[in-house]
């Protein structure tokens, strides 16, 4: 193994994002560097782990916290990348580098801010009462909007999905709660650890216009674009993913 392909020996931990679980990391694990440690928690309330009794920030950052050793590189996919931000804050001892994939600090549109508008984050909200499998479904075709292996990439998060128990309404309602009412910019901005982004061009949720915004808040944040990806490229773009991915986590 060349110095160039050497990785670093800090666990590499993936977060994943709402409504989904540890699942979808899967076809990424197989074709990822045998010699990385990986680990691959769920978020409270999703997959195997067991949802806590209030879903608030500091509730949930307690849990995952416990699951993820020290000095680890923290790789987070949408809500898995807010509360890695989180967790980089105020859990600092614990992440060495953060990564974040088709991510923000504030995902909600504000005034100066692109994102997700109110009105998408109140129907999603007020679908879940009514049902709560087709809600999920619904989120996971908004996820690949745009991509041209869209069909493709939706049936592999379904498979995810459906590999393991749905979430909880509670854990869904909590977690749309947090995408919606965590501003953490000033947090972001001051994180002490390196940072790197990867986004997709093509993301209806996390629009690449942030790009230019984010770097102003850290001019030292490596920011990586996926010309053809949407919200989820480590499933539509695996290649090209991994091998923007494996320069930012090498030693």
């Amino acid at each position: 193994m060349t110095e160039q392909t050497k990785f670093n020996q800090n666990p590499l931990v993936l977060l994943h994002g709402w409504g989904l679980n540890h699942q979808v990391w899967s076809q990424l694990l197989q074709a990822l560097p045998k010699e990385l440690d990986i680990l691959t928690p769920d978020l409270p309330g999703f997959g195997l782990s067991p949802c806590p009794a209030s879903y608030d920030i500091d509730s949930v950052l307690a849990v995952l916290a416990e699951q993820i050793p020290d000095q680890s590189v923290v790789i987070g996919w949408s809500l898995g990348g807010l509360l890695a931000i989180a967790l980089a804050s105020r859990y600092p001892h614990k992440v060495k580098k953060l990564g974040l994939i088709a991510s923000s600090p504030c995902f909600m549109a504000k005034d100066n801010w692109p994102g997700m508008q109110s009105t998408v984050m109140q129907q999603f909200a007020g679908q879940l009462q009514q049902d709560l499998a087709l809600t999920v479904e619904r989120f996971l075709a908004i996820q690949a909007m745009g991509s041209s292996t869209a069909r493709q990439d939706i049936k592999l998060l379904k498979q995810a999905v459906l590999s393991l128990p749905l979430p909880s309404a509670f854990a869904l309602q909590g977690g749309l709660e947090l995408l919606a009412t965590l501003d953490l910019r000033q947090e972001f901005a001051a994180l002490t650890q390196s940072v790197f982004i990867l986004l997709g061009r093509l993301d209806s949720l996390v629009p690449v216009a942030i790009a230019p915004l984010l770097q102003s808040l850290r001019p030292e944040l490596q920011i990586e674009l996926l010309q053809k990806s949407s919200h989820a490229p480590f499933i539509s773009h695996q290649d090209e993913f991994i091998s923007l991915l494996s320069l930012h986590i090498a030693a």
